[in-house]
């Protein structure tokens, strides 16, 4: 029997999405801890503001409580909050018909997770991959079961507005697994309640931080969405290259000096390997000169965007206020078919 691949399913939603945007619901969103960068744009950011344009519902978190999952304590949390909201704004979401929500502000959310813990098994949780990681990578001495349960939790996020699809990618297929068999589980056991939602792969490159490592808030290697010219001629001007004047984009061979090639054709709209042979024999230098006034000029309207929305914080939270309600309406909706469903 032939197995359909997660690529092969994305390219048939793609498709569905095309011809009929109105049947998806997507839930997506982000940690507030630290401002987004170009990683988060390209990445995540970007196929959000298509797929809302293209007429699919959107559902976009600001997942405060999660923070804690892997930190003693959530810092400067409400700048963050209103930070991300005002990234996303600024990046093209659409707050009129985006639900752009706080996680600790839907209690009802958070109250499926009780049910939602009954349908996994410890041995199922310990296996995920994506904990492993997580757990590895903790900046906590001991690990959290809040840290232990962060599937439960998304699936919870997931499917508490009924979200029938989830942009994801590869290494969150596992935590998106969990949601999928909650769903099923429940509706098996009690009624059918929720749809089993589906993932979307990105297809979106991955990009390497300055340092050629992961591009991560918390290593100092990203250029933010709100970082300003100056700042980000120093960050670009201190990136990992190599030896080699001729530049190339060769990505298997050259991953540091194609991740700028990469980051400038992004920017630009183009293909790498003609922004690479632009350059030649230019060097780092003028790969760095061209990476800078690339980026510097594709941030330039999202800055100027993002400065008028920081300096209005009554209309952020306004923004939040908005969601959160929205979000308290479908929430409490579905906890009240859930626990019809149970007899509760």
């Amino acid at each position: 029997m032939e197995t359909t691949t997660p690529e092969a399913r994305s390219r048939e939603l793609e498709e569905r999405i095309a011809a009929e945007p109105a049947a998806f619901r997507i839930l997506t969103g982000d940690r507030p801890t630290g401002p987004l960068h170009l990683g988060h744009y390209f990445g995540t950011l970007a196929n959000r503001v298509r797929l809302q344009r293209a007429g699919v519902e959107l559902f976009v978190l600001v997942a405060d409580y999660q923070v804690l999952t892997d930190r003693d304590v959530a810092e400067r949390l409400s700048e963050h909050v209103e930070g991300l909201v005002a990234d996303y704004l600024a990046a093209g979401i659409d707050p009129s018909a985006a639900t752009i929500f706080r996680h600790s502000a839907v209690p009802a959310l958070n109250q499926l997770m009780l049910p939602f813990l009954s349908l996994v098994s410890v041995a199922e949780l310990s296996r995920n991959p994506t904990v492993k990681d997580e757990i590895a990578a903790s900046r906590q001495a001991a690990v959290s079961g809040l840290m232990f349960t962060y599937p439960v939790h998304q699936a919870a996020d997931i499917l508490f507005c009924k979200a029938n699809l989830v942009p994801v990618g590869k290494d969150q297929l596992p935590h998106q697994e969990i949601t999928r068999t909650i769903a099923r589980r429940f509706n098996e056991r009690y009624a059918p309640v929720f749809p089993v939602p589906d993932a979307l792969l990105s297809a979106a490159p991955s990009l390497l931080g300055t340092d050629g490592q992961k591009m991560s808030k918390s290593r100092g290697n990203a250029v933010a969405l709100s970082a300003g010219p100056d700042e980000t001629a120093r960050l670009i001007r201190r990136a990992v290259t190599d030896a080699e004047r001729r530049i190339a984009y060769e990505p298997e061979t050259r991953p540091q000096v194609s991740n700028l090639v990469l980051l400038a054709a992004l920017c630009q709209g183009r293909d790498p390997h003609a922004v690479a042979a632009e350059i030649g024999d230019g060097g780092a230098a003028a790969l760095k000169k061209v990476v800078t006034d690339s980026v510097n000029e594709f941030l330039r309207p999202i800055r100027a965007r993002r400065a008028e929305l920081v300096a209005d914080r009554a209309y952020l939270r306004g923004v939040l206020a908005e969601g959160n309600a929205r979000a308290n309406a479908v929430a409490d909706r579905t906890l009240e078919e859930v626990r019809t469903a149970m007899n509760s």
